[in-house]
């Protein structure tokens, strides 16, 4: 009988990272696939995205427009609401027996709870993985609450998924979807990229995106946004690339403010999205990732290029010795800057090793989706890890 996996995506970024999975899925005998658009895919203002997704052969199923046009607390809060909503009519329409999701968005927690209550089993990749900077963590451990088979991407990753309760016979390392999706393509030649981009590489290049803080407040992402740009303003010798940030609290300020920055620096130019060809493309030609963005360390380090990593959004992730993380103010930045176009550091980026393990992610998971028993999966059990806990609580009394 045909399993009917339905694989949920609300972003550029994610899904060049499920774009092969999905292939696999869609090639595999005893799979059916089925493509649940959300998020930033339908907005204009974020380049309607869904057009990658036909663009690239798949079929959408489903969508699922959720998002306001704010970017407030109370506009991302009732986008949930909204999603879920949404989500509970593509699960009626689609019946689908599994529902693949990848992350911690609150596009995917919305889809999670969809499914949770709906009774669907749900396959979670990347889970068990530290952001502390940002609400996006406390939405990853509560998706694989949530979830029922467990697909990460280190064994650092597998161990907290378990030490959240998961069932170890559920939880699988398969290693990072970014580095299996870089092996599957062929990189776009220097002159292809520039007519593409509409640019000139220059001697020096540098991609960066800076995405909301979302535990620090919409004023935190913008001093830090301000301290990036003046930094970045006195490099008139380097091409900045600058690519559109998230959907999340304060990311149309941020954007405002980039728009604003490109529009007097010759040097620079923004685009809402590259797309993953000429993401990848890029990364393999400029000299380091600046922001805060995920992909500075689970993609960049594939491609022997730095990352300067800005404040605490990634704190808790497993880091490669081509990241240098540096506090998000004018000072740190340049100095982290001036590291990045030093010769030691150059020399170090030749034997730098990507943590997020080898390729084969999403064959890996397409096999195992289609062989796992769902018999009975809704019914989960919380895995007791055996500790002792020491009484750290002083007495109070007299």
């Amino acid at each position: 009988m045909t399993r009917k996996v339905c694989v949920v995506t609300g972003t550029r970024a994610e899904f060049g990272l499920l774009r092969w999975l999905m292939s696999e899925i869609n090639d595999h005998p005893k799979l059916l696939l089925q493509t649940a658009v959300t998020g930033m895919h339908l907005s204009p203002e974020f380049g309607s995205t869904y057009k990658e997704i036909e663009d690239a052969g798949f079929k959408i199923n489903f969508k699922v427009d959720m998002l306001l046009g704010s970017d407030s607390v109370e506009a991302v809060t009732k986008s949930v609401g909204i999603g879920v909503m949404g989500f509970a009519d593509a699960y009626s329409n689609l019946s689908p027996d599994l529902v693949i999701l990848l992350g911690d968005r609150f596009e995917i927690f919305a889809a999670a709870t969809a499914a949770m209550i709906g009774g669907i089993p749900i396959a979670h990749i990347h889970g068990g993985e530290a952001s502390e900077g940002a609400f996006d963590e406390a939405i990853r451990h509560s998706i694989t609450k949530m979830s029922h088979l467990h697909f990460v991407a280190a064994d650092e990753y597998r161990r907290r998924v378990i030490q959240l309760g998961e069932t170890p016979n559920r939880v699988f390392q398969v290693g990072g979807m970014g580095v299996d999706a870089m092996s599957h393509i062929d990189l776009m030649a220097r002159e292809d990229l520039e007519a593409s981009l509409k640019l000139k590489f220059l001697k020096k290049n540098l991609l960066i995106t800076f995405h909301p803080i979302t535990l620090e407040g919409r004023d935190s992402s913008k001093a830090q946004m301000r301290e990036l740009l003046s930094a970045l303003a006195d490099y008139s010798d380097v091409n900045l690339i600058f690519t559109m940030p998230n959907a999340d609290t304060a990311g149309r300020e941020l954007t405002l403010m980039v728009e604003k920055f490109v529009d007097i620096h010759s040097n620079s130019k923004f685009f809402p999205s590259l797309g993953q060809l000429r993401y990848y493309s890029c990364l393999s030609i400029v000299d380091g990732v600046i922001g805060n963005s995920s992909s500075g360390l689970l993609e960049a380090p594939s491609f022997r290029v730095g990352t300067v990593n800005i404040g605490e959004r990634q704190k808790g992730r497993l880091k490669a010795s081509s990241v240098i993380d540096c506090l998000p103010n004018r000072k740190d930045i340049k100095a982290a800057l001036n590291k990045l176009y030093s010769s030691k550091f150059n020399l170090l980026l030749k034997t730098v090793c990507n943590p997020y393990g080898p390729t084969g992610a999403s064959k890996l998971i397409a096999d195992q989706i289609a062989k796992v028993s769902l018999n009975d999966v809704l019914k989960k059990n919380f895995n007791d890890i055996p500790f002792k806990i020491e009484n750290t609580q002083k007495s109070t009394e007299n």
